[in-house]
C-alpha cells in the first residue's frame, strides 16, 4: 500500500513544464495557486503552440496560436504568477524528445533556478497525446542536464539542480498537494482558456451556467479522488521524486 506525503514546504521557485497552454492549470493549477499566495515565484514554460488545440478545421492558425499564448497568460495571472511565462512554440502534436529541445529545457532550469519542477508523467501507461509524453522526457532529461555542468557549457548558464520533481498524471502517485482553498482558483484559470472550452471542458455554450457548473464539479470531483489517499479534501497528486 502507498503511503502518501502531503505538502512540500512552500518553495522560493517553482516551474512548470507542459506540452499545451491549459496542460498546466490541469495538472498542478491549486498547487500553484496555493503557492504563489504565499510569495512563491511561479513560471510557465509551455513546450508547443496549441496550434492543433480545436475541433474547427476552418480556424486560423496564427490566430489561435495568439488565442492561446493569451489565455496561458491570464491564467497564470488568475493562480498569482508574477515569474516568467515561456513558449517554446514547437509545432502542436510535433513535439520531440532531442537534444535541441532538451538544451532548450536545461537552459530555462538553469535561467529561472526552481527549486521545484513538476510536469508530465512520460512514463505513464497507454498515454495517447506524444506530446505529453515528450514533454514529460524533455524535463526529467532536462533536469539531468541543468545540474551537471559539463552538459551544454556553451550556454553560459551556471548549472542548477531543482529539489524536487513532481509529476502529475502519475501511474504510481506517492504526493498530494491540499489545494482546498484554492480549487476555485484552480477552476477560475482553467476558464481563461476559453477557446479549449468546447474540446477539452464540454462547455459548448459559455453563457449556461448549467455547462459550466458541470466543469466546475468535474474538476472538484477529481480533486476529491486525488486527496482522498492523503486525507484531505480536495488535493493534487502527484509522483515526487526527490534525490534529483
Amino acid at each position: 500500500m502507498t503511503v502518501f506525503t502531503l505538502d512540500l514546504p512552500v518553495p522560493q521557485r517553482a516551474l512548470a513544464v507542459a506540452a499545451h497552454p491549459d496542460d498546466v492549470e490541469f495538472g498542478c493549477g491549486g498547487t500553484f495557486a496555493k503557492w504563489a499566495a504565499t510569495g512563491c515565484a511561479i513560471h510557465h514554460l509551455i513546450c508547443t503552440d496549441g496550434s492543433k488545440g480545436t475541433w474547427d478545421a476552418d480556424v486560423d492558425k496564427d490566430e489561435l496560436v495568439g488565442t492561446r499564448q493569451a489565455e496561458q497568460r491570464e491564467a497564470s495571472r488568475v493562480l498569482g504568477g508574477t515569474g516568467d511565462v515561456v513558449f517554446l512554440g514547437h509545432n502542436d502534436g510535433e513535439l520531440d524528445a532531442g537534444l535541441a529541445e532538451r538544451r532548450e529545457v536545461a537552459s530555462w532550469i538553469r535561467r529561472l533556478q526552481p527549486d521545484v519542477v513538476l510536469g508530465h508523467d512520460p512514463w505513464r501507461r497507454y498515454r495517447l497525446h506524444p506530446d505529453h509524453r515528450n514533454a514529460g522526457f524533455l524535463l526529467t532529461e532536462g533536469i539531468v542536464a541543468a545540474r551537471d555542468p559539463q552538459f551544454f557549457p556553451d550556454l553560459g548558464l551556471a548549472p542548477h539542480r531543482p529539489k524536487t520533481l513532481l509529476l502529475w498524471e502519475a501511474d504510481e502517485p506517492d504526493h498530494v498537494e491540499d489545494v482546498g482553498a484554492h480549487l476555485q482558483t484552480k477552476v477560475a484559470a482553467l476558464l481563461a482558456h476559453r477557446s479549449q472550452y468546447r474540446s477539452t471542458m464540454h462547455i459548448d455554450d459559455p453563457a449556461d451556467n448549467h455547462q459550466v457548473e458541470r466543469f466546475r464539479r468535474r474538476v472538484a470531483a477529481t480533486a476529491a479522488d486525488h486527496g482522498r489517499p492523503a486525507g484531505v479534501a480536495y488535493g493534487e497528486r502527484f509522483k515526487a521524486i526527490r534525490d534529483l
